[in-house]
């Protein structure tokens, strides 16, 4: 994936940047990345959207996911090879969004911002869901699954699958159209 700004006014620098994180990386986050790349190439913009995934800390750093994490990805048919990492404060300036999966994480995140402008790239991934029945807010936080049975990381997968419409659509609207060569634009 090469780096390229449209040549339309107003253009969008690509890849855009999507990162995802949770905790340790193992659990929510690659889940997350899982679903999102899957969306973004089902939607044709794989070579304008680089997904990727960190946690706020460093334990698991090299660490394959979860095993019941890549159990639900299988089971629903993603793919995804992932090693855990940690989350870099530098990261904030190649970053085009920072989706933390709970409250803690976003509030982890924006500490570490280097700046305002970097602070106000971090976003929650639920606050992309629909509230019930379509409308109204829906619960913010993706439950960490990890010390829990596979009930919660199915519950973890479906909640990701629900708010990540809404994010494809905030990255489309950042694109701008998109000509047949893949290129951005506004």
């Amino acid at each position: 994936m090469r780096t390229r700004t449209s040549g339309t006014p107003g253009g969008v620098r690509t890849p855009y940047r999507v990162c995802f994180v949770c905790t340790g990386n193992i659990c929510r986050s690659p889940m997350a990345e899982a679903v999102f790349r899957s969306r973004v190439a089902e939607a044709g913009l794989a070579e304008l959207v680089e997904v990727s995934s960190a946690g706020t800390g460093g334990w698991h750093a090299g660490d394959d996911a979860d095993s019941r994490t890549l159990a639900v990805l299988t089971a629903a048919g993603y793919v995804h090879e992932h090693v855990a990492r940690q989350f870099r404060r530098d990261w904030f300036a190649r970053l085009d969004l920072v989706i933390a999966l709970d409250e803690g994480h976003l509030r982890d995140l924006r500490e570490l911002a280097p700046g305002p402008e970097h602070a106000e790239k971090v976003r929650l991934l639920r606050s992309y869901a629909p509230g019930p029945d379509g409308g109204g807010p829906c619960a913010l936080d993706v439950p960490d699954p990890y010390y829990g049975g596979p009930e919660g990381f199915e519950e973890c997968l479906a909640l990701v699958e629900e708010a990540v419409p809404g994010l494809l659509e905030e990255v489309r609207a950042a694109l701008g159209p998109v000509d047949r060569d893949g290129a951005a634009g506004r």
